[in-house]
This record gives C-alpha cells, structure tokens and sequence, in this order.
C-alpha cells in the first residue's frame, strides 16, 4: 500500500529562503542585503506592516543570513553550512525567536536578557526574533530597555508586529523601522501563477486575480485562499467556482446595471438588485462594489490612471469599452449617490429603500432637473421675437411671444443684456424718445393702440419702432394726475389702507405704520414721527412702497416721505437724599423754611 504524501500549506511550502524570493518588498529586501554586505549592522530591527505581508519572513532570512558563513555572490544564505542547516531544522541555539503573545510578562523578558549575555556557539551574532512585540506589558516593556539600548556587540534584536502604535516611544527610539507595505494584485497573482504550476494544478487568470482581491495585500491569506480552492475544484480553478464559494458578487452584474443606467430603464435595474438580494448577499456590500465599479470606470478613462484597475485581462477589456459610453459627469455623479447612500445605510430604518431608491437615481440621471450633467453644458439663450426681429431689420408683430431660439440657428454668439440701473434707464429716456420720434413708421396704429409690451420700459429692453409722431400722454382714468393739495383726511385713510396690507406680510412694519398717525408737512410732503431708530429704519427700508402706494391712492405726483424720531426730555433722576432735599426745596421753598425752624436733619 503506498505511503501518502504528508500535506503541508501552501503558506508554510512555500515560504520563501532567501532575499530574492519574497513577494513585494523590494525596498526592505534591498536595504537590509545592503546593510549585511557592507557590515553595517544595527543592534536592533523593527518590521512593522499588515499581516501576511512577510515580516517573520524577512526576519528569519536576515537571521540566517548574519550568521551564515557562505555567503553568494548576491548577499543570499547558502543554506547548506551548519548555522543554515540548524536554523532551517529547528535546533540552532544562536538563532531563537519568541512569541509575546503568549510570553509577555516581566520574567520572560528576564529570563532573556540572562541569555543574551551568552555568546554564539556557531556563527557571528546571537539573534533574537520577538514576534508581536506589541503585545509585551508596560513592565516588560520598560525591563527591556536598558538591554535593547546597550546590548552585548554579539546580540541583534529583530521586533515584529502588526500595530507599531502600541509600542512606546523609548523602545521605537532605539529601533531601525522597516514599515513592510501591502501586497500588489499584479504581483500577488503571478506568485499564485508559479504555485499553481508547480503543484499542477489548471486554472483561469480571472480566478486568481478574485483570489488575490479577496486577500486583500495578505499574501498568506491569498495562499490560504488558493488551498481552499484547490481542494474545491479538484486542481480545475475556475472564476465561476471561485466567485460560487467566495461568495463574491460577479463583475457582470454591475456591468449590465451601468448598461441599464445608461438607457434609463430602472425597473429593470431594481428587478436585478432582487435579483443579488436573492442570492444571499448584502446591500450593503453591493451597494459599495458598486462605487468602486464606477471607481474602476472612471479610472479606464484616463490612461495615466489605466494602472490603478487592479483586473484581469478580460475583465479590463469590459472596462475599458463600458467606460466610453459614460460620460465622466455621470460616473462623478454616480460615484456621490454611492457614497452617500454607503454613508447613510446602518442609519437607515429601510436600508433596501435606500439603495433602491439611489439605484433609481442612477437610472434616471440625465432626465432630472438641475442634474450635474445639466448644470455642466451652458443653457441655450432665450431671445424675444422682437429683439430677433430688430437686429434683422424687421418689425416684429404686435403681442408676439417670447421664443427660444437654438444656437444652431445662430452662427454669431448670443449677446445677453444686462439690465441697467433704475437711474440709468431714468437718464436714457430722452434718447428713447428721439429713438421712437426718428423711427419709420412702420404700422398706422395710435399710440393708444400700442400694445403694453410693445411700449417704452424702464429695464432697458429694445424699442420697437413707432410712428413719426410724438408719443402723446395716456388719458386712462387711472393715469396720476397732480393735485393742489395733499388732504390730511384722505393722507390717513390711504396709509391705513396700506398698514392693513402690511398686517400679514410684515408685522414689524405693521407694528411701526400703525404707532403714529401721518402729518402733512408742506405741498406734498408726509411726515411721520416713530419712536425710536428701529421704527425709523423699518419704515425707511419701505419708503419706495409706500411712496407708490400713497401716489396711486392719493393721485398726487412726487411726494416725498420724511421719518422722524420723536424726541423725549429725558428726566433726571435723584439717587441720594441730599439730592431730593435740594430738589423739593427748589421746587418750594416753604421746605427750606420748615428745615430751618425745626431744625430736621437728613437720615
């Protein structure tokens, strides 16, 4: 009966031996074959960096490297001498690591500094590997420092941990930090590449690029991850079956919801997200593959940034056409509703509503009011006929409406007036009325026939043409017509009448219209009194209204509004007894007399 192979991880097969074999720390790597080859060695190391990354790793091969006694040509342990072959069987005593974990207390650290005062047996340096050395007490940590600042010349400390935070300043001081980075995608699925082909087993690019994405820059866990699937598919690895026991939602998904995005159709897109629902995944996680989806879309767009999408070949293809038919006002736009709704899901009584609701967003975009791709493109002008017409040569009909005109029909650059101020339109009506005095005359119709928006305004808007004879002044009943003299009767009544509009809409004017009543000062002046600065600015802050108000009701022309501050005598106050005395005796005298008779005394 044959023997079966004992198994052993991937992790631990193949861990690697020396410097060039370890998986994206080329600085770290570089700097410490430097250092062992130009002597200059420290007395204490701190690798610091997420897990999986290589840290224990590079701990170890350094180790075996100081002590090794055939060095390459490239600075590598030959792993064949006697300080390499004990190391590498488990029975070196110049080499020895320590868990801190599990030993962290004052007498272990103890019972290591009494060992390092023990030279090496084989090889230069006696070295000691302490493995999440953030876990150590505050005791341990301060009996450690004295042997960490001034060690024996044969003893090399290296420190690993995962939360370099939790280590104290004292200890960090005395230490060379080497920060070990995370794992690439790129280069973490070539590794899986070269394993995959050394044990044999099949597999698809796309499956081992969801595997190295799921590690998350952990290599170990990516090795980990390629066991599981191996045993899985029995040495087939393919991305379906990858993504099927991950658990991991597929790339085509969020590609066929951006193409139901883009074509508006959200009741589609929210049958599919029932769809993901249905198949046991969070809203949550989708909503947020769905932002870096966009992520990974906007990113395609630029080739500068094409090295941030971290896919397959395949799948980078599919970005990369997709991204064409966005425009990148949408993908920043789509990229905002994700994250809000990522932001505002835990808080949400209805996380489903939301993401829903943020799917319906998406889809219907372009189509929304006041949409970021709306406010991006400039409006289109909005020309009257009339002002169409003058710059043409040709009189526009009378009550013609406004029309908006496309600027295809334009090859000339639309002119938008800017409307001027209340005194300049008041100083260019003399020229107005030379204009419509030189105009041709164009219809027979009277000045009375003229329709309102034909008619000379104020806000600076083009005057169509008019007939050769000078406009004549409207005789409408309702036309202001100046009076002899301003009435204080009827000055009240219609300054009441305005007092109850202002009821509703201000009640502080109200309050101050309604304090006093109004006086006729002059010909066709109105004074009213207030009370104080607050009642004299409210009523100044609508004295153009009132003034209106007053000219139509009154038909009295230029009136003018003066507002005063009612003056009150301040009266002094006496505080002391001597005060009041000199008062009452001023105001009479008798008291005075009465004091000096009876001889009274103030108290």
């Amino acid at each position: 009966m044959p023997v079966e192979q004992e198994f052993i991880v991937s992790a631990r097969k193949y861990r690697p031996l020396n410097f060039d074999t370890v998986v994206g720390q080329a600085s770290v790597t570089n700097t410490l074959k430097n250092s062992v080859r130009s002597g200059k060695i420290a007395h204490a190391y701190l690798f610091c960096g997420p897990r999986g990354v290589g840290k224990t790793t590079c701990a170890r091969i350094f180790a075996r490297t100081l002590n090794c006694s055939n060095l390459s040509s490239e600075t590598e342990a030959c792993n064949q001498c006697e300080s390499c072959l004990s190391f590498l069987q488990s029975r070196s005593f110049n080499i020895r690591e320590l868990d801190a974990a599990s030993n962290n207390s004052v007498d272990d650290i103890r019972a290591l500094c009494d060992q390092v005062r023990v030279p090496p047996q084989i090889g230069r340096y006696s070295i000691y590997i302490i493995d999440e050395v953030h876990m150590l007490s505050p005791s341990a940590f301060n009996a450690f420092l004295k042997t960490l600042e001034e060690p024996p010349s044969h003893a090399v400390f290296i420190l690993a941990t995962t939360e370099k935070h939790k280590i104290i300043p004292t200890i960090l001081s005395r230490c060379q930090i080497f920060d070990f980075k995370r794992i690439r995608v790129d280069d973490m699925v070539a590794y899986l590449s070269h394993i995959a082909l050394q044990e044999g087993i099949q597999f698809e690019p796309e499956a081992l690029h969801v595997i190295a994405q799921k590690a998350d820059g952990a290599l170990r866990d990516a090795l980990s991850i390629l066991d599981q699937m191996i045993s899985f598919t029995q040495g087939n690895i393919r991305y379906q079956d990858v993504i099927d026991n991950l658990h991991v939602l597929d790339y085509d998904y969020y590609f066929r919801l951006t193409g139901l995005f883009l074509s508006r159709r959200y009741s589609e897109a929210l049958v599919l997200f029932h769809e993901i629902l249905s198949h046991g995944f969070d809203g949550h996680h989708f909503i947020s593959g769905l932002a870096s989806h966009f992520r990974d879309l906007l990113v395609c767009r630029d080739p500068v940034t094409l090295d941030l999408l971290e896919v397959g070949p395949s799948v980078r293809e599919k970005y990369r056409q997709q991204s064409q038919q966005c425009s990148e006002a949408f993908l920043l736009q789509a990229l905002t509703l994700c994250n809000e709704c990522d932001v505002s899901y835990r808080s949400s009584r209805n996380p489903r509503l939301l993401v829903e609701l943020t799917l319906m967003k998406l889809a219907l975009y372009e189509s929304v009011p006041g949409s970021a791709l709306a406010s991006l493109s400039p409006p289109a002008p909005v020309l009257s006929r009339a002002s169409s017409n003058s710059q043409a040569g040709v009189a526009p009909a009378a009550g013609s409406p406004e029309m908006p005109v496309s600027r295809a029909q334009h090859s000339t650059p639309a002119v938008f007036p800017v409307s001027p101020k209340p005194q300049d339109s008041i100083a260019s009506m003399p020229s107005i009325r030379q204009t419509m005095a030189k105009a041709p005359a164009v219809a027979q119709n009277k000045p009375s026939d003229i329709p309102e928006s034909q008619k000379p305004s104020l806000s600076g808007a083009p005057v169509p043409p008019a007939s050769e004879e000078a406009p004549q002044p409207s005789q409408e009943p309702d036309a202001v017509m100046p009076s002899k003299t301003l009435e204080e009767a009827s000055l009240e009544q219609a300054w009441s009448k305005y007092a109850a509009k202002m009821q509703e809409k201000d009640p502080r004017l109200f309050r101050s219209l309604t304090y006093n009543k109004p006086q006729v000062s002059g010909e066709a002046t109105v004074l009213y009194v207030v009370a104080n600065s607050l009642q004299q600015e409210e009523v100044s802050r609508a004295r153009a209204s009132i003034l209106n108000f007053l000219t139509a009701e009154l038909r009295i022309s230029s009136l003018e509004l003066d507002v005063q501050v009612q003056e009150v005598a301040t009266l002094k106050k006496y505080y002391t007894a001597q005060d009041k005395l000199t008062h009452l005796t001023e105001t009479n005298p008798v008291a005075a007399l009465l004091q000096q008779q009876l001889s009274l005394e103030l108290e």
